[in-house]
């Protein structure tokens, strides 16, 4: 048999498997980005169980095909591009530009003091002031960031873990100071603690009273701020350190069991919290192994809500995603060869029913985006929206074999992972162990030697490259004045302030920690007694102590 003789259409699987024997094929590894080996061709027997137990209809559960009956039809996903550089002031002019230009939602990218805690006069954080996300250190700033902008309209994501409920506060005293009821505000923080001792490592405090704080979050949101998503248990970050697709579902869907359990713990009624809590997944660009990925995500977070924890509330099922392409399948050679892989990995979380998006532009391997970049990326949305009518069908591979058994087989990758956690004590003995981060960095190795060895092929870096190349797109820049202007603002709240209450305040937190109070309600009254982010996650830091992570290698 030649290449070029076709093979005759035999009787069975097995006989077709035999027709192959001897044809060429090409010099490459078939297996998915996460290296689990692929078959030829995929078929009925590679799916298991019967259509109507594993995949039911959408809005119904087990939600494998979708969250909701109409899916698109009803309502597009949300275009929220994250943003944030510079000043408040900087950044607000970016959300006004974004919002005109048709984004539906905010999204709120905060420079690396702010992640850590940190005021933006604080020693420890000369030259990071503003430069990979906007420098909030007060609801001063908070109210900058938000000004002319109508909080009780908008949906806002904010990105935020170690001290999320601290910016939350910010939000919600912001909120009050324009006259916004906070209990019509909408959006979400991230505010996933679990995921930082995993992969991102932007912590405050050590894990058992990080957790304490995010069930303050959810026992205070239920009631005072209902409409608020108060926790977005993130893939993204472990995804983007170096796990596998399954690694990422697995550890995600781990982190957000163990929220339920400790709100359970607080006395919460399942059903009173679970409906509020998001989730955030990376895209990357396998594109069928993505589709898979979300489909499995909501099956099996239905099934452990409903048949493990007793939720009865089909709103507890509901998984609901927030989707960001990939950072880390963007390379700074060829940049513009970037929009083409944003383009397929939004396309994947669009097929695989996100109801949040976020599109990477091409230059963030060099830079913040330029308006240009960005604006690219919104357009890419909003072509796959209005042109390729992909949104006009639920699930519209549903059904596929190749689809069905990856999404089998990753369901069943994620089991196993939780059966070694639980056989580990839980997600924090495994965490203080080390287990999920080494386990994600002999991920992150096997690739990088792939494509080192040229076994997976990334166009511009290990293919079709062009030698030295002179980059020609524009850069955005960060104003050299900006942290200078931040610590000139913060001396002046400092000095005008009432300091009697922000000490009054400050010391209510210190009590707090140990009396059993809410903090989130005790760090909405800082704010407006306008105490900084620095104060209060110092007074954090001193009752609680800082986390020291384990040595994995």
């Amino acid at each position: 048999m030649t290449d070029t003789q076709p093979i005759q259409a035999p009787e069975g699987r097995d006989a077709w498997r035999a027709a192959l024997e001897g044809s060429k094929t090409r010099d490459v590894e078939f297996t998915s980005i996460s290296g689990t080996p692929l078959e030829p061709l995929y078929g009925p027997d590679d799916v298991q169980g019967t259509p109507e137990d594993q995949l039911g209809y959408p809005g119904q559960f087990p939600y494998t095909r979708g969250v909701h009956p109409t899916m698109y039809r009803g309502r597009l996903w949300t275009m929220r591009q994250f943003a944030g550089f510079g000043t408040a002031r900087e950044t607000n002019e970016r959300f006004k530009f974004l919002l005109e230009h048709g984004q539906t939602g905010l999204s709120v990218a905060f420079d690396f003091p702010t992640l850590m805690g940190r005021d933006s006069d604080d020693e420890m954080c000369r030259g990071e002031v503003g430069q990979v996300g906007v420098a909030i250190s007060s609801l001063a700033d908070m109210e900058q960031l938000f000004d002319g902008i109508p909080m009780g309209e908008v949906s806002t994501s904010m990105t935020i873990n170690g001290p999320a409920p601290i910016l939350l506060a910010f939000y919600i005293a912001c909120a009050e100071r324009q006259g916004v009821d906070p209990a019509v505000i909408r959006g979400t923080v991230q505010n996933d603690i679990l995921k930082e001792y995993q992969a991102q490592h932007a912590w405050l405090v050590p894990p058992e009273p990080a957790l304490r704080m995010i069930t303050d979050v959810m026992e205070y949101c239920s009631t005072q701020v209902p409409k608020w998503n108060t926790i977005s248990i993130s893939g993204y970050h472990i995804r983007e350190a170096g796990s596998t697709a399954a690694q990422e579902l697995a550890f995600t869907l781990a982190n957000g069991l163990e929220y339920v359990r400790r709100g359970i713990a607080r006395g919460m009624d399942v059903d009173a919290f679970a409906p509020r809590l998001s989730f955030f997944f990376d895209s990357h660009l396998d594109f069928f192994e993505e589709i898979a990925k979300f489909r499995a995500a909501r099956r099996i977070w239905a099934r452990k809500l409903r048949e493990e924890f007793g939720a009865k509330d089909p709103r507890s099922w509901m998984l609901r995603f927030h989707t960001q392409t990939a950072g880390v399948s963007l390379t700074a050679q060829q940049p513009e060869n970037n929009i083409v892989r944003t383009a397929f990995e939004a396309l994947a979380a669009v097929l695989g029913g996100t109801q949040s998006l976020h599109t990477n532009s091409m230059d963030e391997t060099l830079s913040l985006p330029t308006e240009k970049a960005v604006k690219i990326a919104l357009r890419t949305q909003q072509v796959i929206a209005e042109e390729t009518e992909v949104a006009h069908v639920a699930d519209p591979l549903g059904g596929s074999y190749f689809v069905e058994a990856m999404t089998d087989r990753l369901e069943a990758e994620a089991e196993a992972y939780f059966a070694e956690v639980e056989k580990r004590g839980g997600v924090v003995p495994s965490i203080e162990a080390g287990y999920f981060q080494k386990e994600i960095h002999d991920s992150a190795v096997s690739y990088q030697r792939a494509v080192e060895r040229g076994r997976k092929r990334v166009v511009g870096v290990n293919c079709y490259t062009e030698g030295e190349e002179d980059l020609e797109i524009e850069l955005h820049r960060i104003r050299p004045e900006v942290e200078q202007e931040a610590r000139e603002n913060l001396a002046r709240l400092r000095a005008e302030r009432d300091q009697e209450r922000a000490a009054t305040s400050l010391q209510a937190i210190r009590s707090g920690c140990h009396d059993g109070s809410n903090l989130l309600e005790l760090f909405v009254a800082a704010a407006h007694a306008d105490c900084t982010l620095g104060e209060i996650a110092q007074v954090l830091r001193e009752e609680f102590g800082e986390y020291v992570e384990p040595k994995i290698l």
